[in-house]
C-alpha cells in the first residue's frame, strides 16, 4: 500500500511528545560520541518511525512487529530513509535480543519506544476481526500468518472453560458484567461454535443487562478487548519486555511507554519504579553503591494527552505516557 495511505489511515497519539522525549535520549548519546538507535518496538504502521528518522540524518529505527502487513507498509513508507530503518518481525519481549543482534559497532541504544495495545492497522482492516461493528471471521491475532503460534479467538472458545472465560473478561476487560456474559458465550458455543465477530456480538449483548448498556458504549466492547489481549498475550509480554528493554538501554538512553490500559499502566509503572528507586533497606545509613537506582524518572507519573489531541483523535482518550532515563549501568552482582 502506498506510503501516503499508511500516514492517512494512522494518527499516532502523542507523537510530539513521544519524539521529544526519545530525541532527548538520543541526544545523550550523541554526546558519548556514539550514533543513536531508537528501537520502536511496536511499529505498526511507522508513523513515530518516521518522525523520528526525520528528525536527524545521523539517528537509526529498528522497527520491530509481529504483523507481517504492518511490517510491509511500514517498511514501504520508510524506505526512502534506507539504511537507517529496519524491520524486524518479532514479538517484542525480544528486544534485549534485537538491539544485541543489530546494533553496529559505534551504535548504541538511546531510546526505546511501546506504543501498546492495538493499531489502526489492525482495527480498520474488517477481515482481521478486531471490531465487532464488522462481521469477519474470529480471528483477533497480531500475527494472524499461517505459521502464528498464536490461536484464534474462535480457538479460545472452542477450548475455554466458564471460569477461565469469566476471569479473562473480569480482568483483561474490566467488565462488571462477566459472570452474565461467560455463561452465555459458553452456553452457546456447546450448541454452535463461534465463527464470526458478529455472532459473538450479539450473544454479549443479549447476556448483558440494559441498566449496563446506559453507558460505556457497546456491551461487546470489553470482551472483545479482553479477547484480544488474551490471544497475543499482550500483558505478559509487556511484563516480561519492559525489563529487557531497560537493560539494553545504554546510559542516558529513554524508554517510553504509552499505555491505553490501566492493567498495561500498572504494568509499566511497576517496572519503572523497580529501577528509579533505591533498594536500600530501610534505616540503613549509607545508601552503598548497588542499591543505588539505575534510572530517572523523566514524567511525572502518567502524561495524558491534551483535550485538542483527544477531539481530533478519540483513539487517545485513554492514553498514558511514562518514560525513564538510565543513569547508570548495574552491575551484574544487581541484576
Amino acid at each position: 500500500m502506498a506510503e501516503r495511505a499508511a500516514a492517512d489511515r494512522h494518527v499516532p497519539v502523542m507523537m510530539d511528545r513521544c519524539v521529544d522525549l526519545l530525541l532527548a535520549g538520543a541526544q545523550n548519546i550523541r554526546a558519548q560520541g556514539a550514533v543513536p538507535v531508537v528501537i520502536d518496538a511496536t511499529l505498526g504502521m511507522g508513523g513515530h518511525s518516521e518522525a523520528l528518522l526525520r528528525s536527524g540524518d545521523d539517528l537509526h529505527v529498528i522497527g520491530l512487529d509481529r504483523d507481517p502487513q504492518a511490517l510491509e507498509m511500514a517498511g514501504e513508507r520508510l524506505r526512502s530513509f534506507g539504511d537507517r530503518f529496519r524491520g524486524v518481525r518479532t514479538v517484542y519481549d525480544r528486544v534485549d535480543e534485537v538491539a544485541e543482534e543489530h546494533l553496529a559497532q559505534g551504535q548504541q541504544l538511546a531510546g526505546v519506544l511501546f506504543d501498546l495495545g492495538v493499531s489502526s492497522l489492525q482495527l480498520d482492516e474488517a477481515d482481521r476481526g478486531f471490531a465487532y461493528s464488522y462481521d469477519a471471521p474470529l480471528d483477533m491475532r497480531m500475527d494472524s500468518s499461517e505459521d502464528s503460534p498464536d490461536e484464534s479467538v474462535a480457538e479460545l472458545l472452542a477450548r475455554v472453560e466458564e471460569a477461565e472465560l469469566r476471569r479473562i473478561i473480569r480482568e483483561y476487560g474490566e467488565d462488571r458484567s462477566a459472570g452474565r456474559i461467560a455463561r452465555a458465550v459458553v452456553a452457546r458455543q456447546r450448541v454452535t461454535p463461534f465463527t464470526t465477530t458478529q455472532d459473538l456480538a450479539r450473544v454479549i449483548d443479549q447476556a448483558v443487562p440494559a441498566a449496563a448498556k446506559r453507558t460505556g458504549g457497546h456491551p461487546a466492547k470489553r470482551t472483545f478487548q479482553a479477547l484480544r489481549i488474551a490471544v497475543n498475550r499482550e500483558l505478559d509480554v509487556l511484563a516480561e519486555a519492559l525489563p529487557h528493554a531497560l537493560d539494553a538501554l545504554d546510559v542516558g538512553g529513554r524508554a517510553v511507554v504509552l499505555s491505553y490500559h490501566s492493567l498495561e499502566d500498572r504494568i509499566t509503572k511497576r517496572a519503572f519504579a523497580a529501577r528509579t528507586t533505591s533498594s536500600a533497606p530501610a534505616g540503613l545509613p549509607v545508601e552503598m553503591e548497588e542499591h543505588k537506582p539505575t534510572f530517572r524518572a523523566v514524567t511525572r507519573g502518567a502524561e495524558a494527552p491534551d483535550e485538542q489531541e483527544i477531539a481530533a483523535n478519540p483513539r487517545a482518550a485513554s492514553a498514558k505516557c511514562r518514560s525513564v532515563e538510565k543513569i547508570r549501568t548495574a552491575r551484574r552482582s544487581e541484576r
